[in-house]
């Protein structure tokens, strides 16, 4: 106990950012649909007001919601993002129609489209799964992540996935690792876990007594 398995029960990694990534970048993707609803604006400074009003926002985790809510809630703690991020600009009120055009962004966001597979994104997995280990995904994201995962071609590489807003906690709490030892029957020195974010996955990996790797893309 308290040291490493030096081949690991199960190997966890965080989606956005570690096994795929926003095309172009967000601000982008906004800009573009944002053109399709008659209002013009520069996708860096929507890039930078959205990581502001990203980075403000309280974690993407619902304590005490029954799951019958939990994809409304999802669904408005993204929309205030937004929001917020064409405010930030001074773009809100050039929409006619801001719930339609959300309502858009954030079924295109389910989709294949906005997001491209890191290149050892597929090779990682293959190896793993060719070893025998458990493969897991532990994510701050939403339900999402789910259609994601089936229209990249990723959803059949992982025995487990565990996401924020199901569990009630974000990374870095030990709750949403805990959460996803259970699904495997796994003690924390057992498994590693894999993230681009130094707090949420690394910091938190860590805390709850895995072995983390903290991977920082360029």
């Amino acid at each position: 106990m308290g040291q490493f398995d030096a081949v690991p029960k199960v190997i966890f990694f965080d989606a956005v950012g570690t096994l795929f990534g926003v095309r172009d970048s967000v601000g982008h993707v906004y800009a573009a649909l944002a053109q399709i609803y008659g209002v013009t604006v520069d996708p860096t400074a929507v890039n930078d007001a959205f990581y502001t009003s990203f980075k403000a926002a309280p974690p993407i985790a619902f304590p005490g919601i029954a799951a019958e809510q939990i994809v409304m809630h999802e669904f408005e703690w993204w929309k205030a993002i937004a929001h917020q991020t064409f405010t930030t600009i001074g773009a809100v009120e050039q929409f006619s129609d801001f719930d339609r055009f959300f309502d858009h962004l954030y079924d295109h966001f389910a989709t294949a489209k906005p997001w491209f597979i890191y290149e050892d994104t597929f090779p990682t997995l293959d190896y793993w799964r060719n070893q025998g280990v458990d493969i897991g995904l532990i994510s701050n994201f939403d339900s999402r992540v789910h259609q994601v995962l089936r229209a990249l071609g990723l959803t059949r590489y992982f025995d487990s996935i565990t996401i924020s807003t199901e569990v009630g906690a974000a990374k870095p709490s030990m709750a949403i690792f805990t959460a996803a030892l259970r699904k495997h029957n796994c003690a924390a020195h057992q498994a590693w876990h894999v993230g681009d974010s130094r707090k949420e996955d690394y910091g938190g990996a860590i805390a709850t007594g895995l072995r983390g790797f903290w991977l920082q893309r360029l």
